[in-house]
């Protein structure tokens, strides 16, 4: 009878919290920034599983710690940038690792205005959105990075329907010409394979460059589009986000629907509370649907 054999492993920390903060003396002014990381690696590690060898592993506190002394000797934005020079870092440093994953997860934290003026040092959390960068560094194969907008709540409550769909007899969903639309945003965008981390810190500045960019197209097309499906305003986004990066591999959109029923009040004096007379309506949270989509750019 066959032995059963590894097929596959990986190993590492995950919900490493990291906080940096840059102080202009000249100005006064402080920048922070707040990020979670999950470092994974793979390798020649196999006997640390079949034959409880620990010669091959690099404790994952070793990788906790050398992610504090990465964030301190190197720039941590853009999180694409540090997620490279962290998974670089463990390839290079371990000649039987073979490939690093490393996530940034970076959170929001906004400078206040005090009387009108931007304050030098306070901030608040705006929101649960976060920026996320996934690095993985594969010896002799380049650095594959995809950044990401996760969490980016948004509703609007008109211009949007859904007709026109399968109607069987399993369905009781009826066709409706407008309603609220809302959805927690994921959207990501997968860059074309960098040759080496040197290829990534010369193109840093586009990545702070391409987020903003798929942030307002993300907000724009949301807000203007006339939707007649989540699936084509999704693709409508994807397509604008390719068009302006030509850097850029693929772009993917993970979007939940969130629900708003109307609620049938006509059983309380006759009270008109559907169609063009819904002003309250009840929030849902499940079940729900959720679309999804990558769009790659087309071959020349």
């Amino acid at each position: 009878m066959p032995q059963p054999h590894l097929a596959a492993a990986r190993y590492g920390k995950d919900n490493i919290r990291v906080y940096k903060v840059h102080k202009d003396e000249s100005t006064g002014f402080q920048e922070v920034t707040e990020m979670t990381v999950r470092v994974l690696l793979e390798g020649e590690i196999e006997t640390s599983y079949t034959e409880a060898d620990n010669s091959v592993v690099v404790p994952t506190d070793t990788m906790k710690q050398t992610t504090y002394i990465m964030a301190k000797q190197h720039p941590v934005n853009p999180p694409e940038l540090f997620a490279a020079i962290l998974a670089n870092h463990f390839v290079e440093t371990y000649p039987h690792i073979h490939t690093a994953h490393v996530k940034v997860v970076q959170h929001r934290w906004t400078r206040m205005d005090i009387d009108g003026k931007p304050h030098p040092h306070s901030f608040m959390r705006d929101g649960a959105e976060t920026r996320n960068a996934d690095a993985t560094v594969n010896r002799g194969r380049g650095i594959s990075i995809r950044s990401a907008i996760v969490g980016l709540l948004v509703l609007k409550s008109t211009g949007s329907a859904f007709h026109g769909f399968v109607d069987d007899e399993y369905t009781i969903l009826k066709p409706v010409n407008d309603r609220i639309l809302s959805t927690e945003v994921d959207c990501g965008w997968t860059w074309n394979t960098f040759g080496s981390l040197k290829d990534v810190e010369s193109a840093a500045p586009k990545c702070d460059q391409a987020w903003s960019s798929a942030r307002k197209i993300t907000l724009e097309t949301f807000a203007v589009d006339d939707s007649a499906s989540v699936q084509n305003t999704m693709y409508k986004m994807c397509s604008q986000i390719l068009a302006a990066d030509s850097t850029i591999d693929a772009v993917d959109y993970s979007l939940p629907n969130k629900h708003y029923f109307e609620i049938d009040m006509s059983w309380h004096d006759g009270l008109k509370n559907t169609g063009k007379d819904a002003e309250v309506y009840e929030p849902q949270s499940n079940p729900n649907g959720l679309i999804q989509c990558t769009v790659k750019r087309g071959s020349s």
